[in-house]
């Protein structure tokens, strides 16, 4: 097996320039080391290559065959790394993104179409789930978080921020009477995102301090936009953030409870794999993203 494709290198500018004096200057290398690597290459190969005289160089047959073999496979390798360095300038190639479903559908729309529109050698493969994905594993180059990262492998940026909150229908607060606190919900139909840390217990801040209560409920979803229906549809009280609710809110079709119980806000986050050299296509998304949200969504 051939050890070093620079070995190949060599052989291919020998037989090129002529001579190893010629071929090392065209390498940049010393004329030693070519020297060198064209016997590393026979010695691979467990034959001869060229024939070497004081005067001149003449390929064997075995040389010919080999040298029209890989001339092809040498310009593969040099337009392969022109392309990656082109990489590292210019965005180009896919682009693979995870979100959350319902901050996806709503926000990142606009984002990824402004992205496109200025980067046409770009092509975006966006997965929408609120399943928490394995970045590196799914073979994905940013994803979109909402919340406290746990991850600490990978490198965030915040791109705005949102807060939580407790909401219900006219409709249910006439039937089941308006909590005051968070305590007065025991006894209330919940409405409950399945994931995340909140799914069993929810925490909040008020006046005296933290406290928190155990969740259960008659509905839980894996999706936010299921839980502002139900909620809608006056089946309950649900926890959520201000990017989905707000808009029913404003349309008096939900109403906020204990709004002296609060949180701290969430960050929402871009996140994606630590490199030494971030690629151009990444990094533009990111500065994008950054660019296209500022401030607090639904805030």
């Amino acid at each position: 097996m051939i050890s070093d494709v620079r070995c190949l290198q060599a052989f291919a500018a020998i037989v090129e320039a002529g001579s190893v004096t010629g071929a090392a200057a065209r390498l940049g290398r010393a004329k030693s080391h070519v020297s060198s690597q064209l016997g590393q290459l026979e010695s691979d190969l467990g034959t001869r290559l060229l024939n070497r005289t004081t005067r001149r160089i003449a390929l064997t047959e075995a040389g010919t065959t080999f040298y029209e073999r890989i001339r092809s496979i040498l310009a593969g390798i040099e337009e392969a790394e022109r392309e990656v360095a082109r990489m590292g300038v210019e965005p180009r190639g896919i682009l693979r993104v995870g979100a959350p479903m319902s901050f996806g559908t709503r926000f990142l729309g606009d984002a990824v179409a402004g992205f496109l529109a200025r980067h046409e050698a770009v092509t975006v493969e966006m997965t929408l789930t609120d399943r928490r994905v394995d970045v590196v594993e799914e073979r994905l180059d940013v994803v979109v978080r909402i919340g406290v990262l746990d991850d600490s492998s990978l490198v965030a940026r915040k791109l705005c921020a949102t807060r939580m909150r407790l909401v219900a229908s006219p409709d249910y607060l006439a039937r089941r009477g308006r909590p005051k606190t968070p305590r007065d919900l025991k006894g209330h139909d919940l409405l409950v995102y399945d994931y995340g840390p909140d799914r069993t217990r929810w925490r909040f801040e008020g006046p005296r301090g933290e406290t928190s209560i155990d969740v259960t409920g008659r509905l839980r979803a894996n999706n936010g936009d299921v839980l502002v229906s139900a909620a809608r549809a006056g089946q309950g009280i649900a926890r959520l953030p201000d990017f989905l609710c707000a808009d029913a809110l404003a349309r008096g079709e939900l109403e906020s409870l204990c709004e002296r119980w609060g949180e701290s806000s969430l960050g929402v986050w871009a996140l994606y794999p630590p490199t030494r050299f971030p690629s151009a296509k990444v990094r533009a998304f990111v500065d994008d993203l950054v660019d296209h949200f500022g401030s607090a969504v639904g805030a």
